[in-house]
């Protein structure tokens, strides 16, 4: 179809367009590569299959916004085909008699004629949706950020919108001069029932003469395929970039042992002179690549629970922040200079220390990316570096290097099962228990806590369960030092305890906190620890499968409740049927609230929150969750979490709510 002339300056632009986008795409792997750790492919062919697979079926995109998701769905699928069509067409220009050699495919070619016929028109639908999505719907306001969110002032200055209307542009001139050019193919051989659309276009270029239509169906490949060739190099630096680098981010992140791991210091190599992340090259290398992966679709924000109170926390804005500076820094980053400081330039302090590592925005994300674990980083940094970090977070710190729990306090942790109608046991006095209880710090130093250990152990009880505390021996699990940014304090405090249990070799561990079901069930591996660990509720709940506890033979005076699923037992570790499941035992009926399961919303307690003031905002996070659980009308709160219950009961009291709190064992030992 072309001429050698064209032939020969198609080749001239492609080597110009492809070699400008070498060198920016080049650019960007050494600007990843100047992060921590390595990228991960070991495993690569699983790895491939599941990063195919999110990629063609796009169900982390579906989760939310599902007409939207659809939408991107549909441009997803066409935009993959494109690829063939763009070789297909690419071979019709410089190919003499390529069109008989696509005839003799038959069938195939029927299908491939049939599939961008359609996939051209569902492009060009989506891109027009988007286009008014962003400007003119009222779902536009879910792309915008809160007035006292730090932004890159680009990003302030509407770069967003100008980089996804040039996006849009180009799509528009690529899909939509492909598919009038194969109107005018149409057009020139008559009707086709395997491009039902272009055919009906085909129409508008009915009064032109044959020669026109050869002119008229060259330029619209020229504009087509050339189009191509002068947005390559503009590729690299704009968000449509996550076409190819949000598969690849799925392809090479950690395998982690659940949603929130997070990765330990090394404190015994001598040459390290950082710990945390204080500029972009401390991050690790996958978190550098999210900002390239990076959609800027602001799931994240709509879910995380700073955001929808009104702090100055974005995730979002994390990761598009962390995209514009990079873009900023392009050349002295790719060339090995020094990085800018991250505090204050990716967030706030006050955002910095208003997350509750709740894990929604890491869940949510349809590209992989975890901002969760650049705060912890960027927290690390301030904490283990500076030494800068709320004044609050002082005292949990040394009451847990002292006293061994956040509470500073130094009574004994066994005060809670004095008056029990019978003793509980600890390891010396029962060595040869089948479960270890492990009470966790609430249990020993908050009341309210220590009603539900004393409703669990009137359950193991009453189910004749053999086990044990360890009771003086037992120490913080450093849950809070970690998500807190004190990783050393954490190393010490888990180095020890998982030298203590591996003494013992219990052969299965039951807590009450998630928090302490998520360290030592996920993290503890990382200092030797391997241990079984579940949560009172998954032991409840087996207890009643296998008859060892009665299932209610009337309704619980429970009859009206709902259930909050607590970040660390749901989003992180998925334990989502079993407290239902008992419930439901004991004759509990549920009410969900419209934020349940992974979906769920946090009470506000997480990332050490629990123990320093929460950040300035138009509500706490614990009001906005209780509000949602009296807005279905339950009398009653279920929860599974010691500082859930804390949260909720403190919330309700200022709130002036009647809606009571309770935990799982508490509701099942009241019906025994």
């Amino acid at each position: 179809m072309l001429t050698d002339v064209e032939k020969l300056l198609f080749a001239l632009l492609a080597a110009f367009s492809i070699g400008a986008a070498y060198s920016g795409f080049a650019d960007m792997v050494r600007i990843i590569q100047r992060g921590r750790g390595q990228l991960q492919l070991d495993g690569l062919w699983r790895r491939t299959l599941r990063a195919l697979a999110v990629y063609l079926f796009q169900r982390p995109t579906l989760r939310t916004r599902r007409a939207t998701g659809l939408f991107h769905w549909g441009i997803v699928l066409g935009f993959t085909f494109y690829f063939l069509v763009n070789l297909v067409d690419l071979a019709l220009g410089y190919v003499p008699g390529f069109e008989l050699t696509l005839s003799v495919w038959g069938t195939w070619f029927d299908l491939f004629r049939l599939l961008a016929d359609v996939l051209s028109v569902v492009v060009l639908l989506g891109i027009c949706y988007f286009i008014a999505r962003r400007y003119y719907l009222p779902s536009r306001r879910a792309l915008h950020f809160n007035d006292n969110v730090l932004l890159h002032p680009s990003v302030r200055g509407g770069a967003i919108n100008r980089d996804s209307l040039i996006v849009a542009a180009f799509i528009l001139l690529h899909v939509g001069a492909r598919f009038l050019g194969e109107s005018i193919t149409v057009a020139q051989h008559g009707h086709d029932p395997f491009m039902p659309f272009a055919s009906a276009v085909a129409p508008l270029w009915q009064n032109l003469n044959v020669d026109a239509l050869v002119v008229l169906r060259r330029l619209w490949w020229w504009i087509a395929l050339g189009g191509i060739l002068v947005f390559l190099p503009y590729f690299p630096s704009t968000k449509h970039a996550h076409l190819f680098m949000a598969p690849l981010n799925f392809l090479t992140r950690p395998e982690r042992s659940s949603l929130g791991e997070l990765e330990p210091l090394d404190f015994e190599d001598d040459a390290a002179e950082q710990f945390g992340a204080a500029r972009l090259e401390d991050l690790h290398q996958t978190h550098i690549f999210d900002g390239f992966a990076c959609i800027m679709c602001n799931r994240c924000q709509d879910v995380c629970p700073a955001y929808a109170t009104g702090k100055e926390l974005s995730p979002a804005a994390l990761e598009v922040n962390k995209r514009f500076y990079m873009k900023d820094d392009w050349e002295s980053l790719a060339k090995g200079k020094e990085g800018r400081a991250l505090g204050g330039m990716l967030l706030s302090e006050s955002a910095l220390w208003a997350c509750t590592a709740c894990g929604a925005c890491v869940d949510i994300c349809p590209v992989g990316n975890e901002p969760m674990f650049d705060i912890i980083d960027i927290r690390r940094d301030a904490v283990l570096m500076q030494s800068q970090f709320p004044n609050e977070l002082l005292g949990a710190f040394n009451g847990m290097e002292r006293q061994g729990n956040p509470w500073q306090i130094a009574e004994s942790r066994l005060g809670w099962a004095r008056g029990l109608e019978f003793p509980v046991p600890t390891v010396q006095e029962n060595p040869d228990f089948e479960i270890l209880y492990w009470t966790g710090c609430a249990v020993s130093y908050d009341p309210r806590a220590q009603q539900t250990a004393r409703a669990l152990v009137k359950v193991l009880h009453a189910a004749d369960v053999n086990f044990a505390v360890l009771g003086e021996q037992e120490r913080c699990t450093g849950d809070v030092a970690r998500r807190a940014g004190n990783e050393y304090l954490y190393y010490e405090m888990a180095s020890a305890n998982v030298d203590a249990l591996q003494d013992l070799s219990p052969k299965r561990i039951v807590v009450t906190c998630p928090h302490c079901l998520h360290n030592i069930g996920k993290e503890y591996h990382q200092f030797g620890g391997s241990f079984e660990v579940i949560h009172h509720s998954e032991l409840i709940d087996e207890l009643i499968g296998s008859g060892q506890l009665p299932v209610a033979a009337e309704a619980s005076r429970w009859s009206n409740v709902t259930f909050h699923d607590p970040c660390y037992l749901g989003r992180h570790n998925d334990v989502f049927d079993p407290p239902r499941d008992a419930l439901g035992a004991m004759g509990v009926g549920i009410i969900e609230m419209p934020r349940n399961r992974r979906n769920s919303f946090c009470c506000g307690a997480g990332g050490a929150q629990f123990w320093k003031e929460e950040e300035p905002g138009e509500k706490k996070v614990s009001v906005e969750r209780i509000q949602e659980a009296t807005s279905t009308g339950a009398e009653a709160i279920a929860v599974a979490c010691p500082f859930c219950t804390r949260m909720f009961e403190d919330a309700g009291k200022e709130l002036g709510e009647k809606i009571s709190v309770v935990d799982i064992a508490e509701i099942v030992a009241d019906s025994l």
